[in-house]
């Protein structure tokens, strides 16, 4: 039984991942960047128990940390550049990582909250 749960967990995460409903895959979790969809439009699961509060931003902040000081450490023990050529390059790239992963950890936390049949 064991794979069957496995497999069960993966698929609603990789389709959690795609902003899609992790039960049937179809439709869509989101109506717009990270507002929620009060039910699937295929499925009709509702949305609304699955309630992701900040483990989103935890984890996008946890990547994008270890990313940012990763090259940040990189390049200054490589190439010794001024302060502003870090700051031009880490800033924005922090911004952007941050603002381009945070969906998509929501659909996965909201993903894995549905396998878990956790309760509010």
């Amino acid at each position: 039984m064991a794979p069957v749960e496995t497999s069960r967990w993966t698929t609603a995460f990789l389709r959690g991942c795609r902003r899609k409903c992790p039960r049937c895959g179809q439709g869509s979790m989101f109506r717009g960047y990270l507002t929620i969809a009060e039910t699937c439009a295929v499925c009709h699961l509702p949305f609304e128990p699955l309630r992701a509060d900040d483990a989103p931003a935890y984890f996008t902040i946890f990547i994008v940390g270890h990313i940012v000081v990763s090259g940040l450490l990189l390049l200054e023990s490589y190439a010794h550049p001024p302060t502003w050529v870090q700051l031009a390059i880490w800033l924005p790239a922090t911004v952007v990582m941050s603002v381009a992963l945070l969906p998509y950890l929501k659909g996965a936390v909201m993903a894995v909250i549905y396998c878990s049949h956790a309760k509010g």
